[in-house]
């Protein structure tokens, strides 16, 4: 499927790459971004051949956020339909199968940090930047900051929220929002590598752990251990399962089974 403001390809690693394609525009997104990403997510999820996405952005950016282009001239109705269409990539990847890795360089800005944090994993240059930085034009980022609330608690979201600034990539990575941040020159086969690393794990041992642990993420402490190991008990009839196990005793690679 072709997109205006989407690449995606298919690797022989069972990695579906996403590349946000508006780099005169640092990836900002607009309504036709928004929803080519949506659908990409949803068609990679649903595609066999894929086991792990892998999202960046084309040119020196990852994400500036929001065309500030489509703002004007919308009714609060409008304004309302139009911020719930740009977020909904942001709280579809929690609802995917597939875990997604944010490959960051440049500048993750406002909707671009919120879809970062949103993704399951994230890597990151060294001299990559994030920030809410909507406050500095009169807006704010209440949307991305739910994802980024998740990770860096209360006092730093506000902090990160209403004062607009970037932070550079080792002090993401100490907050939690990225996983790993290597060289700039580094990131392009650092992120396939994770990417295909991942991709060897089990299809479905990766998909039950990922929907379980977005499920029980509100629950209290006893409710998430029930429906955890009711997880992993549904996990422990499936094929992989036992190939797994058994694999192992052989010494042997495990054959998966397709998903």
């Amino acid at each position: 499927m072709s997109y205006e403001h989407i690449l995606t390809e298919i690797d022989d690693r069972f990695i579906g790459h996403i590349t946000l394609n508006r780099p005169e525009q640092l990836n900002t997104f607009n309504t036709q971004l928004a929803a080519d990403l949506y659908q990409a997510l949803t068609n990679l999820d649903a595609d066999p051949g894929v086991r792990v996405i892998l999202l960046k952005g084309a040119g020196k950016a990852f994400c500036a956020g929001i065309d500030v282009n489509e703002l004007a001239g919308k009714t609060a109705m409008a304004y309302r339909a139009w911020i719930e269409h740009m977020e909904r990539p942001l709280v579809t990847i929690s609802q995917l199968k597939k875990p997604v890795i944010a490959q960051l360089q440049g500048v993750a800005a406002a909707n671009g940090m919120g879809l970062v944090a949103a993704a399951d994993l994230a890597i990151a240059a060294s001299n990559a930047k994030m920030g809410l930085t909507a406050i500095n034009v009169g807006l704010n980022c209440v949307g991305p900051v739910i994802p980024v609330a998740r990770i860096v608690g209360r006092k730093k979201a506000l902090e990160l929220l209403l004062g607009g600034d970037l932070i550079k990539a080792p002090e993401a990575q100490a907050l939690g929002l990225v996983n790993r941040v290597v060289p700039k020159e580094e990131l392009e086969k650092a992120a396939l590598d994770w990417a295909a690393s991942l991709a060897q794990k089990s299809p479905i041992a990766i998909q039950i752990a990922k929907k379980a642990f977005y499920a029980s993420e509100d629950m209290d402490y006893l409710k998430q251990f029930e429906l955890m190991n009711e997880a992993f008990a549904r996990l422990c009839t499936t094929h992989d399962a036992h190939e797994g196990v058994q694999a192992f005793f052989e010494r042997r690679p495990p054959k998966w089974e397709e998903r």
